[in-house]
């Protein structure tokens, strides 16, 4: 198709041919077939692509199927991977993660590409609560402080970069198994709403000091409802 002259393109996607393009090289990016992309454009001489040139892209088949945990989002006008990050609250890189053979420079409307779920606060799977990140958290340190395993938080964040984390950003933690049993002299009691050591060492007349010998991998700055921590008993 001569430059400056659209072609018709009923079942697919208008692209202007950049610097360095080839057929080929057009047709491996948008994941249809060479003789496909020929065919969608009868007029055109592959041998003498030029730069502005509008061509032709056949939709690719089949449909895109996103991964567990991520969703499908159709390109719109405007779209950029930046903005589609923002709109959905995750960063550039998950985004380029979950679609590794889109080329975020060529967008076209009407694409499917994979969008990452997001866990906010009471969507976290079950098993697992939403917890947002502070200066200096890793992803060690959390399996740490709450009891769990690195993997296990791995699992449930897929989307998740562990070396790319963001003050703010929310996350899934598994939740700490309940001890089997407490050390002798002393019992389990599950975190409820605005329970803090201070409060539970006067409810049970205790110290705060006895409840963090009892728990020393429990953070008290951060407890979170359900989780699961021994406590003295009266003598």
């Amino acid at each position: 198709m001569p430059n400056g002259q659209v072609p018709p393109c009923p079942e697919g996607n208008l692209y202007t041919v950049r610097p360095g393009d080839t057929l080929f090289a057009i047709a491996r990016r948008f994941r249809v077939s060479l003789d496909d992309l020929i065919e969608a454009n009868p007029g055109i001489d592959p041998d003498r692509l030029q730069v502005g040139q509008v061509i032709c892209i056949p939709l690719a088949v089949p449909p895109v199927v996103c991964p567990p945990g991520s969703t499908i989002y159709t390109i719109r006008a405007g779209d950029t991977f930046f903005n589609i990050a923002r709109r959905f609250g995750i960063t550039v890189e998950d985004l380029r993660r979950a679609n590794p053979g889109v080329d975020p420079n060529a967008l076209l409307i009407g694409q499917q590409i994979c969008v990452p779920a997001v866990p906010r606060p009471g969507v976290c799977p079950p098993g697992t609560f939403a917890y947002t990140i502070r200066l200096g958290d890793t992803f060690f340190s959390l399996a740490r402080r709450f009891g769990t395993t690195v993997e296990a938080i791995q699992e449930a964040n897929p989307f998740v970069s562990p070396i790319n984390l963001r003050v703010g950003q929310i996350i899934c933690i598994p939740r700490a198994r309940p001890p089997r049993a407490c050390p002798g002299g002393s019992f389990a009691y599950t975190i409820r709403a605005g329970d803090t050591f201070f409060s539970l060492a006067r409810r049970f007349n205790t110290t705060v000091e006895s409840i963090q010998g009892l728990n020393p991998g429990v953070d008290p700055n951060n407890l979170q409802v359900g989780q699961v921590i021994c406590i003295p008993r009266e003598a």
